[in-house]
């Protein structure tokens, strides 16, 4: 029987396994040539290698100098702030090539304003050899040019613009203009304008369309008592395909009648108007006139239909209001709103040390006025009015007995001529024409403007409809801003007495919304 022996077993030498290595052809390092990127180490490929080669390092940017927006070709033109994201897009797609690569980062590298380059950093990563990532970082600077867009260009041409809204209002003053400008920026009517122009008796909205301006018009309809005439011209004509192209004009007129001024009502007009006296005061005008008797508190609103059927002027305006002082006052105790009535004896300034002439009155500001306080008011006695509604007064047996002395409109502040105020206003860039305002027009309009100013101070009423703005923050946006007015005159170091009205922080706005003037105004 024949044993089976086992068969020794033969042990293999493990042997270990080493890569083949070549040295770099660049400069000579040992690197793996199995995975070598063209036997380069990965240092010589970051410095040989170019990822962003095609890719211009230089490009130009349009902007409009008018508008600040930014052309995007082919024709787009668009809003962007400066090193926004808006902005730092539009750079990236002026780069052809970067299609090709992927985007990791990309910012603005801090340039001069003035200096009209835009830098930006852009950080690209790409697959340079089979294995192989590499990222890589590199700037590009563009060229700002300046170029008009197409709806700049309109504005600055002639005959470009299809419809004018004509707003006028024949009185001595602009009180009421600088009023309705501050409701027109305050909900922003004049956005679409290409052009807004100053003439005598009120302003010139122009528009590139028709339904622009009948916007507008509606708007002017909502806020003030006004009628509107439309009128339109043919420009050209195609005969071929009964194609026409007009111009059109909406002729806006207010009603010549502003807040203060004293009125006479025809007489059968106020026996219609809840028969209130024909010597009436306004003390408001919005969608319709309202008007106060200031001998009862009687109080009547005539709606802009019923004017324009039988139009009528005012009597007196704030221009003729003299300075009286109060030497004595009763109140009678009835009340009517914010309307006190009370029993008066004043005197004129002017007379004061000259003569004792008083004169007693009615007045509805019996809850402000005081001994000794002054006050402004129409002083009737021995003064000639050119108006046939005051002669038919004075010749009526029921009404010439009941024609006041003097009619008192408001109490008189005592103010610095350079005040320091907290608040400010906008106002519009509007274009003055060819011929600027005489040296004796510019003063006339300074001084409404101030007036318009302590109107804003002393009604409540009237600020309630504005926008007003905080002071502080009109120093700070002083420098590049064009088109604002700030309500500060100068500052001084004088105060003022304590019961000048003043108009509290919390009424005031903290943001200037730019004017945005708009938002396109020009």
């Amino acid at each position: 029987m024949e044993i089976d022996t086992p068969i020794p077993l033969v042990h293999r030498t493990q042997i270990p396994h080493t890569s083949a290595t070549i040295l770099c052809c660049n400069c000579g390092a040992e690197i793996d040539g199995t995975t070598s990127a063209g036997a380069l180490c990965n240092d010589c490929v970051k410095v040989t290698v170019d990822i962003s080669e095609g890719i211009q390092r230089e490009a130009t940017l349009h902007t409009c100098r008018d508008c600040e927006r930014w052309l995007q070709p082919p024709h787009q033109w668009i809003t962007a702030a400066p090193e926004s994201r808006e902005l730092l897009a539009l750079c990236l797609r002026k780069l052809r090539a970067l299609s090709k690569v992927r985007i990791i980062d990309a910012s603005f590298i801090w340039t001069e304003p003035h200096s009209k380059r835009i830098k930006v950093k852009i950080t690209l990563q790409q697959e340079a050899f089979e294995g192989t990532i590499l990222q890589q970082t590199f700037e590009v600077e563009y060229v700002v040019a300046s170029q008009q867009c197409p709806d700049c260009a309109k504005s600055f041409t002639a005959n470009t613009w299809r419809a004018v809204v004509q707003v006028r209002q024949k009185v001595p003053h602009k009180r009421t203009f600088l009023y309705l400008e501050q409701l027109i920026l305050k909900h922003s009517a004049h956005k679409d304008t290409i052009n807004i122009k100053e003439t005598k008796d009120g302003l010139d909205f122009f528009y590139s369309q028709r339904n622009h301006a009948e916007k507008f018009v509606d708007f002017l309809t909502s806020v003030a008592p006004v009628r509107t005439k439309k009128s339109q011209e043919l420009i050209s004509m195609d005969i071929h395909t009964s194609s026409k192209s007009y111009k059109f004009t909406f002729s806006v007129e207010l009603v010549p009648i502003c807040k203060d001024d004293l009125v006479c009502l025809p007489i059968k007009l106020a026996k219609q108007a809840g028969n209130i006296a024909p010597l009436t005061l306004c003390y408001r005008v919005g969608t319709s006139i309202n008007l106060l008797d200031p001998n009862t508190l009687q109080t009547s609103d005539i709606s802009t239909p019923i004017y324009w059927r039988s139009p009528f002027s005012g009597l007196a305006d704030v221009r003729e209001l003299v300075e009286f002082v109060v030497m004595d006052i009763e109140p009678s105790g009835v009340q009517k709103g914010r309307f006190f009535l009370a029993e008066a004896t004043v005197a004129r300034a002017s007379d004061l040390g000259t003569n004792e002439t008083t004169y007693f009155t009615r007045t509805h500001l019996g809850g402000i006025l005081h001994p000794g306080d002054s006050v402004m008011g129409y002083h009737l006695t021995g003064t000639n009015f050119n108006n046939p509604q005051f002669e038919a007064l004075e010749e009526s047996n029921a009404y010439a007995s009941t024609i006041p002395d003097v009619v008192l409109v408001k109490k008189h502040y005592e103010r610095k001529k350079k005040k320091s105020r907290n608040w400010r206003l906008k106002r519009m860039n509007k274009d003055e024409g060819e011929m600027l305002p005489r040296k004796q027009d510019q003063a006339r309009m300074d001084e409404d403007y101030e007036q318009f100013l302590r109107d804003v101070e002393e009604d409540q009423e009237l600020r309630s409809t504005m926008a007003l703005y905080k002071a502080q923050q009109a120093k700070k946006e002083k420098d590049g801003m064009e088109g604002v007015e700030t309500a500060s005159i100068a500052e001084t170091e004088e105060t003022e007495a304590d019961d000048v009205p003043k108009i509290d922080m919390e009424e005031l706005l903290d943001e200037f919304e730019g004017l945005d003037v708009e938002d396109d105004e020009r």
